[in-house]
């Protein structure tokens, strides 16, 4: 699937926030932040990355019928469902 860079802009845009929240994840944990807080990132890095990948899927359905000239016939549905379950 070819996504156009101008579509991705925002996907990696919170990718780079994400990727940089992890880092500061590790931080707490090497300095010995309390359990909570560490969880609490983590799990804000962990929504962040998984939205990013709906995000992804979901362009790359919206261009993939967009651009088929059958609609929904030419679409690899399963294929799709499956991307969206690996994400799960």
């Amino acid at each position: 699937m070819d996504l156009e860079p101008t579509e991705m802009k925002a996907i990696i845009t919170r990718m780079k926030r994400a990727h940089g929240h992890l880092g500061s994840v590790i931080r707490m944990i090497e300095e010995g932040s309390d359990c909570e807080s560490v969880l609490t990132q983590l799990a804000a890095v962990n929504k962040a990355i998984a939205r990013s990948g709906y995000a992804i899927v979901a362009t790359g359905l919206q261009q993939c019928l967009a651009e088929s000239e059958d609609g929904l016939e030419s679409v690899d549905i399963k294929k799709m469902e499956k991307l969206f379950l690996a994400l799960a």
